[in-house]
C-alpha cells in the first residue's frame, strides 16, 4: 500500500501523542494497517465515543478530547482530506471514530431525554464545569506565547461571539422557549437547517465548542431532542426532513470546514488558538443565557421562595464537572 507523505507543519497525523516528527525531513507516514493497530486503534474508539457524546451533550467537547488523547492534529487531516487521493488511510483512521461517535451519541441520547427537562439547570452547570476542567488542554497550546493586539482582538471576537448568538435567538425567537416540541413546519425551518447543521459540525472541530451549547443558544436543543420519539415522528413525519437537512449540513460542514482549519492551523497555529480559547469561554457564558435557561430562570421567578437547593446543587455539580 502506498505510504501517505505529508508536510512538516502537519507533523503528527498518525504519530503517538502528538510527539514531533524528525524536524530535518518531511514525516513518512506507514501504511494505514500499521498506523492503526493497538493503541492508535483503540484511542480513536475512546475519542469516537466522546464525539459522539459531545453532539448530544452540553460541556463535552471532541475537539477538546482529541487535544488530549493526541489526535486532533490527525482527526483534522483525516476528515479534511476524505475527498482526495488520500481517502484509504484517512477512511481507515476515521472508522473506528465513527463507530465510537455512534455508540457515545446514542447512550448520550438516552440519558439527556430523561433529564433534561426537569434538571436543565444542574446540567448546565455540570457540563460547564466540564469545559472548564478541559481549559489546560487548550492553554497549553498557547502557553509562552506573546499577546499581540491581534491576538486579543481574535480572542474577543471569539468570545462574544457565542454570547451574541444567545442573546439574539432568545430575543428574536422568545417562542422557542415556551416550546416543548416543534408546533409547525414552515419551509423556511428546513433551509435553515442546512446552515445550523453547518455550525454544530464547527463544534466538533474546535476546540472547546459545544454542539448542544450552540443548539441551546438558538434554542433548537429542546425542540429536537423532544421530537425524536416514535409516537411523535408517526403524528409528524415532516420532522424527519428537519433531521436530514440538519445531518446535511453537518456532513458538508465537516468535510469543507475540517479542511479550512487544517490549512489554517498549519500556518497559524498558536494565533489561531486565541480565538478558539474565545469561543470556548464565550461558549461557556452563552449556555446561561439560551432560551432553555432562560425558561428555567422565569419558572424559578414564578416560585414562592428562590430556590437556594437547586442553586447549590448547580454549584455542586459544577465543581464535580471541573475535577472530572
Amino acid at each position: 500500500m502506498r505510504s501517505l507523505v505529508i508536510s512538516r507543519e502537519r507533523f503528527d497525523f498518525y504519530s503517538e501523542k502528538g510527539k514531533t516528527m524528525n524536524q530535518n525531513k518531511t514525516p513518512d507516514i506507514q501504511t494505514a494497517e500499521t498506523v492503526l493497530a493497538g493503541k492508535s486503534r483503540i484511542r480513536s474508539f475512546i475519542l469516537g465515543i466522546f464525539i459522539g457524546l459531545a453532539i448530544i451533550l452540553p460541556g463535552i467537547s471532541g475537539s477538546t478530547v482529541a487535544i488530549i488523547l493526541g489526535l486532533y492534529t490527525a482527526m483534522l487531516y483525516a476528515m479534511g482530506h476524505l475527498a482526495s487521493r488520500e481517502f484509504k488511510p484517512c477512511f481507515l483512521f476515521l472508522l473506528p471514530l465513527g463507530i465510537g461517535a455512534v455508540i457515545g451519541f446514542l447512550g448520550g441520547f438516552i440519558v439527556v431525554q430523561k433529564v433534561f427537562g426537569p434538571y436543565v439547570f444542574e446540567m448546565v452547570c455540570l457540563f460547564t464545569g466540564l469545559m472548564t476542567g478541559a481549559f489546560p488542554a487548550l492553554l497549553s497550546e498557547t502557553k509562552g506565547e506573546r499577546v499581540t493586539a491581534r491576538r486579543a482582538f481574535l480572542f474577543a471576537i471569539g468570545f462574544l461571539l457565542p454570547i451574541a448568538i444567545a442573546l439574539l435567538s432568545y430575543f428574536l425567537l422568545p417562542e422557542t422557549a415556551s416550546e416543548s416540541t416543534f408546533t409547525d413546519f414552515p419551509v423556511g425551518r428546513y433551509f435553515a437547517y442546512l446552515p445550523l447543521g453547518i455550525l454544530v459540525s464547527l463544534t466538533q472541530i474546535v476546540p472547546g465548542l459545544s454542539a448542544t451549547a450552540i443548539l441551546m443558544a438558538f434554542g433548537q436543543f429542546g425542540l429536537i431532542l423532544n421530537s425524536v420519539h416514535v409516537d411523535y415522528i408517526l403524528a409528524h413525519p415532516q420532522v424527519l426532513i428537519l433531521y436530514v437537512s440538519l445531518a446535511l449540513g453537518f456532513g458538508v460542514g465537516l468535510l469543507f470546514l475540517s479542511r479550512i482549519l487544517s490549512d489554517i492551523l498549519e500556518k497559524h497555529r498558536k494565533t489561531a488558538f486565541f480565538m478558539i480559547i474565545g469561543l470556548s469561554v464565550g461558549s461557556i457564558v452563552s449556555m446561561f443565557f439560551g432560551s432553555d435557561m432562560m425558561a428555567c430562570y422565569k419558572s424559578f421567578a414564578a416560585l414562592p421562595a428562590f430556590p437556594i437547593g437547586r442553586l447549590l446543587l448547580g454549584v455542586g455539580l459544577f465543581a464535580v464537572g471541573f475535577v472530572a
